[in-house]
């Protein structure tokens, strides 16, 4: 279960930012944990973002010191580039990464890996899910060119979206999730990769592996990660192909009328509530009103342990995010349509 506090950190850190296509919630908390190991990333305007990094115009970046404030921004701990955007359909960016063994890996992740998205030559052919393959691969190799990093212990999970106002690209390695409520049903935009899971253990048994109790090499409880470079030391096979790999699973969805919201989480979330109850307390929340990062909140909330002493389900990090899905509608007219249905 790692490290436990005597009592749970239940301090939020939590932000919002909307665009005319989509809105946004996100909240994460420290909780039971000994150290924070979560990160997250939320950009509107995935483009406008990079563009501005590369021009050295950082003026739409929040940062831990940045102090200012608007209905659409809230300071966040993590990675947050947002602005209200006014391109004509822009592609935003949403991740949720796991830290596990530390959190240098994951906070490197959250901050560098949407810059490498738009380097990507299928991002600009709209070939979403295999830019964010190549990504995910990519950003192993940075870490391994860092002197430092390349010798940390530590890995991350990953799920993310690139979204726009007309298709939704999730792209996941790990056991965090991203799903989208339907109706009010859920459907799974990523699946959780475990050792014990049929493909996962064929590889990783293939590549000179083996799962004890569920993990890798008696070890590690889920079988994709960004870093864990100590499973990925076969100088003879490909990235996708090592005990464990950052090569992540694709499911593209073409958005329709039906179409809500997505959360993404991490499992501190997953373990306590399934997707469906999930989805059906987001919806619980609009129907009352309350705010995007009102609802992630209270989700933490209902995930945390009362105590540390029994399973260890609710003593995890936790971090959600929330997107709305506008389809032409304004906030407001947005909450009126699922409260209608």
């Amino acid at each position: 279960m790692g490290q436990i506090l005597s009592q749970p950190l239940t301090d939020k850190e939590s932000e919002s930012g909307q665009n005319k296509h989509l809105a946004y919630g996100l909240s994460c908390m420290q909780g039971w944990r000994i150290s924070m190991e979560d990160a997250h990333t939320t950009i509107l305007d995935l483009e406008k973002t990079n563009n501005n990094n590369n021009n050295n115009n950082n003026d739409d970046i929040k940062t831990d010191d940045d102090n200012s404030n608007d209905d659409n921004e809230t300071k966040t701990a993590s990675t947050s580039k947002n602005t209200v955007t006014d391109s004509t359909d822009p592609v935003a960016f949403f991740a949720v990464y796991d830290g596990h063994g530390g959190d240098r890996i994951a906070k490197y992740t959250g901050d560098n890996l949407y810059k490498l998205i738009t380097k990507e030559p299928e991002f600009h052919k709209g070939n979403f899910g295999k830019a964010l393959q190549n990504t995910f691969l990519a950003t192993d190799r940075e870490i391994l060119e860092d002197n430092e990093l390349k010798l940390d212990q530590s890995g991350c999970t990953a799920t993310t979206v690139l979204l726009n106002s007309k298709k939704i690209v999730c792209a996941n390695a790990g056991d965090s999730r991203t799903v989208l409520s339907v109706n009010g049903s859920a459907k799974p935009l990523s699946y959780d990769h475990k050792p014990n899971n049929e493909g996962e253990h064929a590889r990783i048994c293939a590549a000179g592996g083996f799962v004890d109790i569920g993990r890798v090499n008696g070890n590690l409880a889920l079988s994709r990660a960004i870093g864990d470079f100590d499973f990925k030391k076969s100088t003879d096979l490909p990235p996708e192909e090592q005990i464990v790999t950052a090569f992540p699973d694709i499911i593209e969805h073409d958005i329709t009328e039906n179409d809500e919201f997505v959360v993404l989480a991490c499992d501190g979330i997953w373990d306590c509530l399934s997707s469906q109850q999930v989805v059906e307390v987001v919806r619980r929340g609009i129907n009352d009103r309350k705010s995007l990062v009102e609802i992630s909140e209270s989700i933490m909330d209902v995930c945390l342990a009362p105590s540390s002493g029994g399973s260890g389900i609710g003593c995890d990090n936790m971090s959600i995010v929330i997107v709305a899905l506008l389809q032409g509608k304004t906030l407001e007219e947005w909450y009126d349509h699922i409260i209608a249905k």
